[in-house]
């Protein structure tokens, strides 16, 4: 009777914390947070978005009392539906998505060496913060194109395109978490003196009224110090980087929403002075193998990022990511989420009258592209057209003319291989096309529709001595594909690949054989993304997620989980 009691009052006082205006309970207003980006999602009983850190604590405290599921949200940018209720539902308990983007401070720490950001800071806000300090965050890039948040690249392990500063980790945090006995603990492992009490520490954190010297206590990890190293053993059979790597499992980092992060604390590195992007496109795979062993194995600088891309996928980026591109090339980073309102409130819009599909927004965003010019200049049309492999490389200060020097060797214009040392309109060009490739994906399938039955994307990693990574499908499923885009951080060897299976195939039996093909070449997957709903974890990682939530109340279900209390 108590149980229900509280269950049927936690509206009520979810109510009382956070206001009225600021708890959804109406399923269309509750969509924009329950269905994922590129991923479907389930049902809610509410969506709560706290103005403070109290206000989300004290929230945690009711859905607890309530036994319900939270599931932390930041800014639904994931791509496996790690943040989005199952579709299949859960076992009979509330669903609450804590939503986190009004929570967006950023701390800095020893005149910017360090950060402190709370769980709605964005890439983009802290990019902004630390660029007059002549810092960057771990990743400037990608992501952060589309508002990613910061705590939400820890939990989920991001790996970004830049080379030097492996996946996104530390071993410094604030969070809650439920104990087996089904108390809410607060865990402070953020290197801060901030009392005792829970509301206290966390007033005191977010107003900044700490320390902001070093940490105290031992000092531990703030970011992935041993990437650069760990990268260049080129000749090792495992993956430099992966979602599951028990090596990168601490606290907050890899939790998945496992437990609710309040803070990270997180290094920040000092920005290049110069740099230069160098455009490589080849017809001989071969060509880029040696490239990478070359860069990996004996150059003194890292490249900054060396990204790569088929010819299908820069055809397909430029026809269907065409509006996307020129929304963050003149509109900025900062208003693309914008772009994505306006698209889910068009397909309301067109749910309500009657009159549309789910891909109303696509189609009218599509008209608008097909209405602009190609997003590449002539002298990148021009690789586009002759060579079928593409890599885009930015080096920085001393890693320049190593760049140089070595691609001198290479020839220029040849029948296999060209290059180019880029302009900067042209380096901003190839990279933007780049980082719009996966929404690309998405449109295509939304479109064509009537020929494409489901899409299938994968984010692996393959091993550091694998030489073949041009995928070569076998006829039964290259037969049931419609069309597919790669696209890679190719030193780190971590691609992503998109399936567009044909209408009428089975999309879940294409998608494990092509997952079981990749497991026979040693890869790991997901490489740097969370597995959400679209992937099994594998044992250590579910063995993980049960000791940081013994539950199974925070973000049930991911992984391929049990979705019950317990575990059962």
């Amino acid at each position: 009777m108590h149980l229900n009691s509280d269950r049927a009052d936690l509206p009520g006082k979810l109510v009382r914390i956070v206001g009225r205006r600021n708890l959804l309970t109406d399923e269309a207003h509750m969509r924009p947070y329950t269905q994922g980006y590129r991923y479907p999602g389930g049902g809610a009983s509410a969506v709560a978005l706290p103005g403070t850190l109290v206000e989300l604590w004290r929230c945690l405290q009711a859905v607890v009392e309530a036994k319900g599921i939270v599931i932390m949200q930041a800014a639904n940018t994931g791509l496996t539906g790690g943040s989005t209720p199952h579709v299949a539902g859960y076992d009979g308990r509330p669903v609450v998505i804590i939503g986190t983007r009004r929570l967006s401070g950023i701390h800095l720490l020893e005149g910017g060496r360090q950060i402190v950001a709370l769980p709605g800071a964005t890439l983009y806000d802290l990019e902004a913060l630390l660029k007059p300090l002549g810092r960057e965050p771990h990743s400037v890039i990608g992501s952060s194109c589309i508002g990613a948040s910061v705590i939400g690249g820890i939990c989920n392990s991001s790996g970004g395109a830049l080379l030097r500063r492996g996946p996104a980790y530390t071993e410094y945090a604030l969070y809650a978490r439920l104990r087996e006995d089904g108390q809410l603990c607060l865990v402070n492992d953020l290197g801060l003196e901030l009392g005792d009490d829970a509301e206290e520490m966390l007033g005191r954190l977010e107003s900044g009224r700490f320390d902001d010297g070093p940490p105290a206590g031992n000092i531990r990890a703030a970011s992935d110090t041993d990437y650069d190293r760990r990268v260049r053993k080129i000749d090792d059979p495992s993956p430099a980087r992966y979602n599951a790597d028990p090596g990168r499992l601490h606290g907050a980092s890899g939790s998945a929403g496992r437990v609710a992060v309040f803070a990270v604390r997180l290094d920040t590195f000092r920005r290049d002075d110069r740099n230069r992007t160098f455009y490589v496109a080849t017809n001989d795979a071969a060509v880029f193998t040696g490239l990478r062993r070359a860069v990996l194995g004996t150059f003194s600088h890292l490249p900054v990022s060396a990204e790569y891309l088929s010819r299908e996928t820069i055809l397909m980026s430029e026809r269907y990511g065409r509006d996307s591109f020129f929304a963050i090339k003149y509109l900025g980073t900062r208003r693309l989420p914008r772009l994505f309102a306006l698209k889910r409130g068009l397909d309301r819009a067109a749910r309500w009258l009657g009159t549309g599909s789910e891909a109303t927004g696509d189609r009218m965003l599509q008209r608008l592209g097909n209405l602009l010019p190609s997003p590449l200049p002539p002298t990148l049309r021009h690789y586009r057209d002759r060579y079928e492999h593409h890599l885009v490389i930015r080096v920085a200060d001393e890693g320049i003319e190593e760049m140089r020097a070595y691609l001198e060797g290479v020839e220029r214009e040849g029948e296999t291989t060209g290059w180019r040392e880029c302009t900067d309109a042209e380096a901003e060009r190839a990279f933007l096309l780049r980082f719009v490739a996966a929404g690309a994906a998405i449109r295509y399938a939304s479109l064509k529709d009537g020929a494409v039955g489901g899409l299938v994307a994968l984010d692996v990693a393959l091993p550091r001595n694998c030489t073949d990574w041009v995928e070569q499908l076998p006829d039964d499923i290259g037969s049931q594909l419609v069309a597919r885009a790669t696209y890679a951080h190719f030193f780190c060897h971590v691609f992503h690949r998109d399936y567009l299976v044909r209408r009428g195939c089975d999309v879940e039996a294409v998608k494990q054989r092509l997952l079981d093909q990749l497991a026979a070449q040693g890869a790991e997957y997901p490489a740097e993304h969370n597995v959400g709903h679209h992937y099994a974890a594998k044992p250590e990682l579910a063995s993980f997620y049960m000791t940081l939530d013994p539950c199974n109340s925070f973000n049930p279900g991911i992984g391929k989980t049990s979705r019950k209390a317990g575990w059962a």
